[in-house]
């Protein structure tokens, strides 16, 4: 039996599971006050803070460091690389933190397994991490060299929940054609082509649908002008694009259950939510033309998977390209201790930085 520790951070929140193999035996999501996480300038020095309360987390449900085989993160910003379960290195952390390939809590969380692992057996490891990089050269193509698309979405999620549905349906992920839909905070789909994610939204910076805070593709003439009107700065430019843009530029909400019910009296937060359900699918068609009209299954998961009014609509407009399966919710946590089971089972290799 392997004993797996996976860690999950966000801007405002700690996400801990304890495994035992690929069965979790204990978990928590805990969100920290505004008022202590303002006090850092910056997330990257959170690491006393945030693993003060892995530490607490440990000690509360009787589980002994010293015995975890491996600790698992979401991870991490470094140069593009090819999807798998990578161990944490130097050059890994090194990368992360320099900011060149951005940035995130996650990176953090990479740092914090590091450093639990230096004086345990334990390994220090990240899963599928958000820089993931499958897409053909012809993906790559934007209408100008200077702006090349970039393989940056919720890869984890994405090959977590198409390897999910090869093994509950006795298939091979590598001889699948499937398109997978993250709905939650952020929307992205994807065109798995045989095991391989070979083109896909990039969210954070404008591509793709438009979610509950972020803006999606943009005109990109009206971009510009409005980029050179002087009245935004850079800053408040990428905020509208990722933090204050979809939903929450329309309606004032990030929060999808409030929407749906204010849409019941309010035809124009009605038209907003449907834009959004219209251009995800609309999404998930055009990614049927990436793989040639040769889909085997659409896969919707994440948050707002839950709400069956939304999936029903989805459902509506593309059940035409092939069979839908749900898979509601986040299943980050899973997915971390499911990779680091499989490494350390030697059914996947442990592969490295170099």
């Amino acid at each position: 039996m392997y004993k797996i520790l996976a860690i999950n951070l966000g801007s405002t929140s700690s996400k801990i599971a304890y495994y035992e193999d690929d069965i979790c035996k204990v978990k928590a999501n805990i969100e920290h006050p505004a008022d202590e996480i303002s006090k850092f300038g910056h997330f990257m020095e959170q690491d006393e803070y945030r693993r003060s309360y892995i530490t607490e987390f440990l000690r509360d449900n009787n589980i002994v460091m010293e015995e975890l085989d491996a600790i698992v993160s979401r991870g991490g910003h470094t140069r593009p690389i090819e999807s798998g379960v990578y161990k944490i290195s130097e050059l890994m952390m090194e990368e992360q933190a320099s900011g060149k390939f951005g940035q995130h809590p996650c990176d953090l969380g990479s740092k914090i397994a590091y450093k639990m692992c230096n004086d345990i057996y334990a390994l220090p490891l990240v899963v599928d991490p958000p820089v993931t990089d499958e897409f053909e050269d012809i993906s790559r193509l934007s209408g100008h060299p200077l702006l090349e698309r970039k393989s940056k979405f919720h890869a984890l999620s994405h090959k977590a929940t198409a390897k999910r549905y090869a093994r509950e349906n006795n298939l091979n992920y590598e001889k699948l054609n499937l398109i997978v839909a993250h709905i939650g905070g952020g929307v992205s789909v994807a065109a798995h082509l045989k095991g391989r994610m070979i083109d896909g939204d990039n969210g954070l910076e404008g591509d793709g649908a438009y979610s509950t805070n972020r803006t999606g593709g943009l005109p990109a003439g009206d971009l510009v002008n409005l980029c050179f009107s002087g009245d935004y700065s850079h800053d408040q430019v990428k905020k509208m694009i990722n933090g204050n843009g979809g939903l929450m530029a329309y309606v004032g909400s990030n929060d999808v259950k409030e929407i749906q019910e204010i849409a019941k009296n309010d035809e124009k937060v009605a038209l907003y939510l449907e834009g959004m359900i219209y251009q995800i699918s609309k999404q998930i068609g055009s990614y049927a033309t990436v793989l040639s009209g040769k889909v085997d299954a659409i896969l919707i998961t994440g948050g707002i998977a839950y709400s069956e009014l939304i999936v029903e609509k989805i459902k509506r407009r593309c059940s035409f390209i092939a069979p839908i399966v749900v898979y509601p919710g986040e299943n980050e946590m899973d997915s971390l201790a499911r990779g680091a089971w499989e490494a350390l089972l030697g059914e996947v290799n442990i592969r490295e930085l170099d």
